[in-house]
């Protein structure tokens, strides 16, 4: 099994990804059984049939150029929604784990896969991510563990994200001034 950071642990993943070859649809493809995590093409064109999975056992991802808001009314299926980062430059899924946490309320596992650096993981955990899922092959496990030590370097960051709800001004007690 492929290992991820989770929580800030490093663990084994247990969850099957779905993907489509050329030659799938969202309509025909092959649902194994166990913990799925299926494109979002998939949830709308099996929404019935997955809907009725037994608790905890399904999961969507979102592509870059996917609205979570069309998921918005679907959260309480999803013990796991995973945002796919095709290339590391490609910010878009920071937006997406922000709106999945604060504007829609989303508190499942929240998790980056693909092309997810180093060091970017404390960006991402800010931005409501809690499991992040390198490329397999990316880190050897003394990598992974270093990672997840370098997670907290910055304590106290000065904005206000989806992990920490207002800047540090607020969050800072000041003496009285002459």
């Amino acid at each position: 099994m492929p290992e991820l950071i989770q929580n800030g642990q490093i663990v084994q993943d247990d969850w099957t990804f779905v993907t489509l070859a050329d030659d799938q649809t969202a309509a025909s493809v092959e649902l194994p059984p166990g913990r799925l995590v299926v494109p979002l093409t998939v949830w709308f064109a099996r929404r019935d049939e997955l809907a009725g999975r037994p608790d905890a056992t399904l999961g969507v991802w979102l592509a870059p150029d996917d609205d979570p808001a069309e998921i918005a009314r679907d959260l309480s299926h999803f013990a796991v929604i995973a945002v796919h980062f095709p290339k590391f430059a490609d910010g878009r899924g920071y937006s997406i784990a922000t709106l999945l946490r604060t504007r829609f309320g989303y508190r499942g596992e929240l998790r980056a896969f693909g092309d997810v650096l180093r060091d970017q993981f404390n960006y991402l955990v800010r931005c409501g991510f809690d499991a992040l899922q390198p490329a397999d092959g990316r880190y050897s496990r003394e990598q992974l563990q270093a990672a997840v030590a370098s997670i907290g370097d910055f304590s106290q960051p000065y904005q206000h994200s989806a992990a920490v709800a207002s800047p540090l001004f607020q969050r800072t007690e000041r003496g009285a001034t002459v």
